[in-house]
């Protein structure tokens, strides 16, 4: 039988149990290349309220699901290199279809598929020659998530403020430690919610990085939504 890739180009910012679905299921019939989107300016990943985990935060979380699995790859490939107005409008843009090369860059098989929830994604994929499969949207996104992860830091950090005050000092340090908060310690009500939409190993990776849930979500977004695609507001132009 022949071998045929599956494409799975995705901001998985962060990995949901939806995207686990996704790419086990695609895994049981192709090879699977996955694709986290990163988004480069000066050779700086550009992160915002939207993309808050870094490139290799993303692989992190892929690996602690799929490391081992030899019909599962995680690339780098999917890059946008400021000013990223040059990549639009698509399709028309020569500059996105040299990101399509590169993203087909170390795909092995001569035939592939790649996969979306989204019918205007799908069109432009179909556009592209990239062979789009028909599929639905799964119900957990990963903007559920972090929109729960920034309301619970929000919170946290306004019970502690107004805690310390109570008390007479200052506790603040303790924010810029990346393990303060460990999977265990949560004790705000909403932690089920969110906890309940990625895996566990998921769990405690963006526990142990919990000082970027705080950062982002005290933090206005600086993205801007183009075309239907979303980019940093840093690096757009130039």
């Amino acid at each position: 039988m022949e071998n045929i890739a599956a494409l799975y180009l995705a901001h998985l910012n962060p990995v949901t149990n939806a995207h686990e679905k996704i790419i086990s299921q695609l895994a049981e019939h192709y090879h699977v290349y996955v694709f986290p989107v990163v988004f480069l300016k000066e050779g700086r990943e550009i992160n915002t309220r939207t993309f808050p985990f870094p490139y290799e935060l993303r692989r992190k979380m892929l690996l602690s699901l799929f490391d081992g699995h030899d019909n599962i790859d995680i690339l780098p490939n999917y890059n946008f290199v400021s000013p990223y107005i040059k990549y639009l409008p698509p399709i028309l843009s020569p500059y996105s279809w040299s990101m399509r090369s590169e993203i087909l860059r170390d795909v092995l098989e001569d035939r592939f598929i790649s996969y979306t929830g989204d019918t205007a994604e799908r069109i432009a994929l179909r556009f592209y020659n990239l062979h789009p499969i028909k599929a639905k949207r799964l119900e957990i996104s990963s903007s559920n998530v972090k929109e729960l992860l920034y309301r619970e830091a929000l919170e946290n950090l306004g019970n502690d403020v107004n805690k310390n005050l109570e008390n007479g000092f200052d506790n603040s340090d303790r924010y810029n430690n990346r393990n303060y908060y460990k999977s265990g310690d949560f004790e705000h009500p909403l932690k089920e919610s969110w906890q309940k939409m990625v895996p566990k190993t998921i769990i405690n990776i963006i526990c142990e990085n919990w000082d970027i849930v705080e950062k982002f979500a005290q933090s206005v977004d600086k993205t801007i939504k183009i075309f239907g695609m979303k980019f940093p507001t840093e690096g757009i132009l130039n």
